[in-house]
């Protein structure tokens, strides 16, 4: 088992990650999958620090241990999941996504926040990881669509959605607050069929018609 931090959903998180991966998921992957726990404080504040520049204007994590106390609280398993991208044999951070604001019922539908950090940047872990995370999505948690959105000159972004499959579905302005002000931002989003994960038992929580 995953070491959590004594929190419920992290753990439940953490046995849904590696029922995952013992199905041979993972494949020949260079990056392995797991959630963000508070023992990764020191590492991530750091390597936030290190890639402000990355980052900027993009989006903003946590560079404190107070705030990242704060950030890890918003994961709670059932609505949101904090996953991170690892290099396989040393461990060391490459990236975070985040499964946000998980919706059941007939929508079935989350949004995806990620960003990587500086020491990895530039060789091709986050689209690993990020393949692994919309198979983890819609495979384990049963997920049928995932929304990313995207400021429009965050040009690095929008590449990797577009390689993995995504679609663009439209132009939002003012839609999220980043850097001091409202940013206008594209959506795009995928589902489960247009990667070809067709044959997967749905959530119970979808209704029957």
């Amino acid at each position: 088992m995953i070491e959590g931090h004594g929190d419920e959903g992290t753990a439940q998180t953490a046995a849904a990650i590696e029922a995952f991966l013992a199905d041979g998921r993972g494949g020949s992957s260079r990056v392995a999958l797991r959630p963000l726990t508070r023992h990764d404080q020191d590492e991530f504040v750091e390597l936030v620090l290190a890639s402000a520049d990355l980052h900027h204007p993009w989006l903003s994590l946590p560079a404190t241990p107070e705030a990242f106390q704060s950030y890890l609280g918003r994961f709670d398993h059932a609505t949101a999941q904090s996953l991170l991208i690892c290099v396989r044999g040393t461990g060391a951070i490459a990236g975070i996504v985040n499964i946000n604001s998980i919706i059941r019922g007939r929508l079935q539908s989350a949004s995806l926040g990620y960003a990587a950090f500086t020491p990895a940047a530039g060789l091709g872990y986050m689209s690993e990881g990020l393949r692994l995370v919309l198979r983890y999505a819609f495979e384990q948690l049963r997920l049928h669509r995932l929304e990313a959105q995207i400021q429009p000159d965050n040009h690095a972004s929008l590449r990797l959605v577009e390689r993995l499959g995504f679609r663009k579905e439209g132009f939002s302005p003012e839609l999220l607050f980043i850097d001091g002000g409202w940013r206008d931002h594209e959506r795009w989003a995928v589902t489960a069929g247009m990667i070809g994960i067709t044959s997967w038992d749905p959530h119970p929580t979808l209704p029957v018609r």
